[in-house]
Parts: structure tokens; C-alpha cells; sequence
């Protein structure tokens, strides 16, 4: 599943990207873009932001039960996440964007203002190679983005090599 900040992608970009596409290729189109951060807001960039998205991943799986995470990252406008879900894909995407959104617009002093783009985009995964696949998408996309040189030195993403820090001050029974 990917999520975006409100108002991160242009309206001009993305009608470049032809609704004639397959639905791979256009969320690969429009995921460069994302990556890019060349317009709209950026609040993912902000430390503790983006900590505090990853926590919610984490709680959302451990401690209340919605999915089991398997990859995730979150960049400057966007989050990756790949998960099996145990609830509705709505009602995961209502608790993790409601619950990190009222976080963040906590740490950036924001109140009564949009944080998520209102739709996400998911991708059914058919076998252990697509996983794989996904994964290494997932993972890799700082990489992709120029922002590392390895995807073990982003700090906000499973291919961390320091991850635990980011959940360090999360009850210990939700802790990955």
C-alpha cells in the first residue's frame, strides 16, 4: 500500500500520467514523482514525523491487530507499507492515517488541516516472488531516490540497520 501527503503530487504531473496505463506502470510513474519532492509539502522529512508514522505502523499491527508487517518506508511525502492484512484494507488505512496524521499535526503544530491524501494505492501480491519483488521496491526506494547509498542507512524504513530506535519508547508489549 502506498500514502501520500495531501497535496504532494500536482494536478498538472499527474495528468501527465495517462489513466491509459496499465495500473502498474502508472503508480510506477507517479511513485518517481513522489520521490522527487519536488513540490508540495514535505512533513515526512521532520524526524520525529516520521517516527511517529512508524510507530503507528508498528501499533497498528502489534497492539491492535490489523495486519502483519512485512516491509515499510517512509519517505519525505510518502509512506510503502506491505502487509497481510487481518481487517478491511479501509479500516487499516482509517486507523493508520487518522491515528499518525493527529500525531504529526501535533509535532508540527498544525490543527484542523489535512495531512493524508484522502485515497491510497494497493496492490494485491499473488506469490513469493511478487513478495520478494515488493520488498526489495519498498526497501530500496530512498536508494531510488537518491537520498542513501544503501537502503540500510535510511533510518525510517525496515531495511534500517538501526529500526529499534525508532520504536524505543513504545510500550514494550507493542514492540516488534
Amino acid at each position: 500500500m502506498t500514502w501520500r501527503l495531501y497535496g504532494s503530487l500536482p494536478r498538472t504531473n499527474h495528468a501527465m500520467v495517462s489513466d491509459s496505463l496499465p495500473e502498474g506502470r502508472r503508480f510506477l510513474l507517479l511513485d518517481r514523482q513522489l520521490d522527487s519532492a519536488n513540490s508540495g509539502p514535505t512533513f515526512l522529512r521532520h524526524p520525529h514525523v516520521a517516527v511517529s508514522v512508524a510507530e503507528t505502523l508498528f501499533i497498528a499491527g502489534r497492539k491492535w491487530g490489523l495486519y502483519q508487517l512485512f516491509a515499510w518506508v517512509v519517505m519525505s511525502n510518502h509512506v510503502h507499507v506491505l502487509l497481510q492484512p487481518y481487517k478491511p484494507l479501509r479500516e487499516i488505512t482509517r486507523a493508520v492515517k487518522n491515528t499518525s496524521a493527529r500525531e504529526a499535526n501535533l509535532i508540527l503544530g498544525r490543527t484542523g488541516l489535512q495531512f493524508w491524501q484522502d485515497e491510497s494505492y494497493d496492490h494485491w501480491v499473488r506469490d513469493s516472488k511478487e513478495l520478494e519483488r515488493i520488498v526489495r521496491y519498498i526497501e530500496s526506494n530512498p536508494v531510488r531516490a537518491g537520498l542513501v547509498e544503501r537502503s540500510e542507512l535510511w533510518p525510517w524504513s525496515s531495511a534500517s540497520e538501526d529500526v529499534l530506535w525508532q520504536v524505543g519508547d513504545l510500550p514494550h508489549d507493542t514492540q516488534p
